[in-house]
């Protein structure tokens, strides 16, 4: 092994997470961005490096190592791509959408991924989890890594679906709760605020997991030489986790579009159960009022005014046809 001068990262806050190369699945060397244009081009080499928010003097003094195309820099210093593939030269460009639950909402990121002969770049863009765990996972893994720079995009791609998966446990965490809460009670103001808000934010985090079952295909493609075609099943098991992550987005847009129009049901029962009592009430107290009414008209000649049970005769009628309507709407689950 070569003697290589040891050489420690720059620190997060000025872009460079990490910078290495790598030979025969192992880390040999940390190096400076100045360097790795050089080891990438020796046999048998690879060079990593993982870039955090990196300014334009950094992205090309990382496109001057490995003559990165002019318009591929513009897109990774500029965020807020649609994930996509594309090829320039000898190198490809990637992007891909991460996405974390930030205060209860999905907050999305950015990687942008260089890769050619000899070398990776990956670059972080906004809330984005670190690709510490997958160098610290695959360099145990000496066998899978020597594979080279294609593995490692299989190996961040497939880190970045995964950890869709997260964020989706959790909104289905939230969801069962709505569903089992939305037969109780109607939805108030707060809650269908909150399950419209679930909703869109799961059509943009399928927004953003779609669109990588495109670049995955071109990656199994044989028109792009930089992916080795022993690669290809294992992007293809990436679509496969893409199209998992899709299903459940799509099952959980589902069931929040079933609990509002449940709430709506649930709503208009209760409604129109309070409209059966109102309307049962109002008339049971008619029968007493129209009496009143007729018997409150003060005419000198009416008939049973003279009676001498008159009074308790015209109570007790009253009181009978109130017990008999209250009976019947009652049986008829009104009251």
């Amino acid at each position: 092994m070569e003697y290589v001068r040891e050489f420690k990262p720059a620190a997060p806050t000025s872009g460079i997470i990490a910078s290495s190369v790598y030979t025969a699945g192992r880390r040999i060397a940390d190096i400076p961005i100045e360097e790795a244009g050089e080891w990438a081009k020796k046999s048998g080499h690879v060079v990593w490096i993982g870039l955090l928010e990196p300014d334009r003097e950094l992205l090309l003094r990382v496109q001057a190592q490995f003559h990165l195309h002019e318009l591929a820099i513009e897109d990774a210093e500029h965020p807020h791509q649609r994930p996509k593939i594309e090829q320039y030269g000898d190198a490809l460009f990637i992007v891909a959408r991460t996405a974390q639950l930030i205060e209860g909402r999905v907050t999305f990121g950015e990687t942008h991924l260089f890769v050619g002969s000899g070398y990776i770049v990956s670059v972080r863009h906004g809330p984005s989890t670190s690709y510490a765990a997958v160098r610290q996972h695959w360099e145990s893994c000496p066998h899978s890594l020597a594979k080279g720079e294609d593995f490692v995009l299989y190996a961040i791609l497939d880190f970045i679906v995964d950890n869709y998966m997260p964020v989706l446990e959790q909104i289905e965490d939230e969801v069962e709760v709505i569903e089992d809460r939305v037969l109780l009670k109607p939805m108030t103001g707060p809650d269908i605020e909150r399950l419209y808000m679930l909703r869109r934010d799961l059509l943009r985090l399928r927004n953003a997991a779609l669109p990588l079952v495109e670049v995955c295909r071109r990656l199994t493609s044989a028109d792009l030489p930089q992916i080795h075609s022993a690669m290809h099943p294992l992007f293809r098991d990436v679509t496969d986790h893409i199209r998992t992550v899709q299903e459940k987005i799509d099952s959980l847009r589902e069931v929040l579009a079933f609990a509002f129009e449940a709430s709506l049901l649930v709503g208009q029962s209760q409604e129109t159960a309070i409209s059966k009592k109102l309307a049962s009430w109002a008339a049971i107290l008619a029968v007493p009022t129209a009496f009143a009414g007729i018997y409150g008209m003060n005419f000198t000649d009416m008939p049973e005014l003279k009676m001498e049970y008159g009074y308790p005769i015209v109570l007790a009628t009253i009181a009978t046809i109130c017990a008999f309507l209250y009976w019947r709407f009652r049986k008829n689950g009104w009251l």
